[in-house]
């Protein structure tokens, strides 16, 4: 179980993120069009998975907006930016502030991807949410890169993650 906080008060995760060397674990999430996405869907790319609670939130959201402005010039790598929001929420962010160089996927349906990643928060007004996470993959699906937000209402290390490509 990870600590983090929200504004200051604790809450918890229900376990500790993949570590470097680990390989990433299989997902499905739904596409902006109902569709479902997996990681084969993804194979041979670099992925930057930014996970976050809600597209609701002002940090989310400009978390979203950064990745989408910096993947713009990397190659042979895709950003998903995964959230329990539901996919017709998602399209309708992404469609409004324009974002075209990350994907919005949906873990709405179960959750399951929020638990095998062990980033479920656990407890706290956000308890069933993911925290805000970041990991970074190699085309092979090796993790080289993670950043559990200490807290939660902060945006990521975006340099860190993007030197870990």
């Amino acid at each position: 179980m990870a600590t983090i906080t929200l504004k200051g008060n604790t809450i918890h995760t229900v376990g500790q993120l993949p570590k470097a060397g680990d390989k990433l674990l299989d997902f499905e999430l739904v596409q902006n069009n109902l569709s479902s996405a997996s990681l084969k869907d993804f194979a041979g790319k670099r992925l930057v998975l930014n996970i976050f609670p809600s597209l609701d939130t002002g940090t989310c959201a400009a978390s979203v907006r950064n990745f989408n402005k910096l993947a713009a010039g990397l190659k042979n790598t895709k950003v998903l930016c995964i959230s329990r929001d539901l996919p017709f929420a998602q399209s309708r962010f992404c469609g409004t502030e324009g974002i075209e160089n990350a994907i919005t996927l949906s873990d709405f349906k179960t959750g399951k991807f929020g638990k095998d990643y062990q980033l479920e928060i656990a407890d706290g007004p956000l308890a069933g949410l993911h925290s805000r996470v970041v990991i970074v993959a190699d085309e092979n699906g090796k993790v080289v890169y993670t950043e559990q937000v200490s807290e939660i209402v902060n945006e990521p290390n975006y340099d860190a993650a993007l030197k870990a490509l």
